[in-house]
């Protein structure tokens, strides 16, 4: 089927090298900055780098609040929100309307948001890191919108950040929407149901094929309206709040690249953001990395 194929785009990367020809740091083996001073001697006591070499392993403590994505439920952070906990940080993990044990194919965009915003409230949750990964990107915009004073920053996770006025369909590509149309026709309850060859190539391709089975037999219909409603963001786009983009290059969900890719295709619509790159698709590292997932949260997330 020519619309579940797998998309690989090139991911490039920068090494910086040194030139033992002239001294310079070199780009692709291109002089790019003035040459290294020579005959300088750094003393250091032993006792001091060790001192220093722990303090920046030290993680500052943080609170995060966690968001999932379609074909999810909270349970998907579990691995990770344990690793973030034993580094010393507080972590809250909600489900949210329409998922988990709250299903309902029937749920809507702004059901999904009220049920975050009243946990976060209920909980009287301040100074936070509000992640959200894949569509989970489009609650926290809006969550965003709500309670802007309880967040310290946002750290949209392969995540969908629409522009305003648009919905997450409109991110794929033409061919790719209409799949999903034909396939919320075909469900006759309004969810959509990804065949086991899609799922696999676009959300699990990095785990191993008994892995990538498990992940997928958890994964219930996603109720579709939530995708195809149109948000009105003008009040996000305004927020001063500091944001982070973390994007693991193997991920296949969209197809990579400038266009529909997460990173630049999303991540570029946050304009200033800090950016946090790392190895992974888009589920398999919280099942199988979530020591190097937690890590790379971190990274995105401290102040």
């Amino acid at each position: 089927m020519e619309t579940a194929k797998k998309w690989i785009g090139a991911v490039l990367g920068t090494t910086i090298l040194l030139s033992g020809a002239t001294g310079c740091a070199q780009n692709n083996d291109q002089n790019t900055m003035k040459p290294q001073a020579k005959n300088i001697v750094s003393q250091a006591n032993p006792r001091t780098i060790v001192e220093a070499a722990a303090n920046t392993a030290r993680q500052e403590p943080l609170t995060f609040v966690l968001i999932h994505g379609s074909w999810a439920d909270a349970s998907f952070w579990d691995k990770t929100a344990a690793e973030l906990r034993r580094n010393g940080h507080t972590v809250y993990a909600p489900e949210y309307a329409g998922h988990g044990k709250l299903y309902n194919p029937s749920v809507k965009h702004e059901d999904i948001v009220k049920s975050v915003t009243d946990y976060i409230a209920t909980k009287n949750l301040k100074n936070i890191v509000l992640v959200g990964h894949s569509f989970g990107g489009t609650v926290i915009q809006k969550v965003a919108e709500k309670v802007p004073n309880r967040i310290n920053r946002l750290v949209f996770f392969d995540a969908f950040v629409p522009l305003d006025g648009q919905n997450v369909s409109e991110q794929f590509p033409p061919e790719l929407q209409k799949v999903f149309g034909q396939l919320v026709e075909q469900s006759g309850n309004g969810t959509i149901n990804l065949p086991f060859a899609s799922f696999r190539e676009g959300f699990a391709n990095t785990a191993s094929a008994s892995l990538a089975k498990s992940i997928y037999k958890s994964a219930k219909p996603e109720p579709a309206t939530p995708l195809i409603q149109k948000l009105d963001l003008k009040k996000f786009y305004g927020l001063k709040i500091p944001k982070s983009y973390l994007y693991l290059t193997s991920d296949n969900v969209t197809p990579q690249g400038e266009k529909y890719g997460f990173h630049p295709g999303q991540s570029s619509h946050l304009g200033q953001f800090r950016l946090i790159v790392g190895e992974g698709d888009h589920m398999t590292t919280a099942y199988a990395q979530p020591g190097y997932l937690a890590q790379k949260l971190y990274e995105a997330g401290r102040k």
